[in-house]
């Protein structure tokens, strides 16, 4: 039987992997990739909770449809900043890229 603890002991875990993708990526596609997965670490919570407290409700659901669409949201705009920083200094590596500062 699989209980909430298991649910949240694995977003916990996706989570803690996200976290150290993004302080040890160099590559900004990677850290994108990192975030992607702590939203995914999101919504296993928001499902298992709504699962577990309320499972006549899709409360649950219904958040992690949204954390889906504003994940999707940054995806695009994150990839597009990420295109146009390539086409200005060949390469995506964040701990060169300064242009951002005044």
């Amino acid at each position: 039987m699989i209980t909430l603890n298991h649910y949240l002991a694995l977003s916990a875990i996706l989570f803690c992997v996200g976290i150290y993708g993004i302080f040890t990526r160099r590559n900004a596609i990677g850290i994108l990739m990192s975030i992607e997965l702590m939203f995914n670490a999101a919504n296993i919570n928001f499902i298992a909770f709504s699962k577990f407290i309320t499972p006549t409700l899709l409360t649950g659901q219904v958040f992690a449809v949204f954390v889906i669409t504003i994940a999707a949201a940054e995806a695009t705009v994150a990839l597009a900043i990420v295109i146009l920083i390539y086409r200005h200094h060949k390469e995506i590596n964040v701990d060169k890229i300064n242009i951002m500062k005044w």
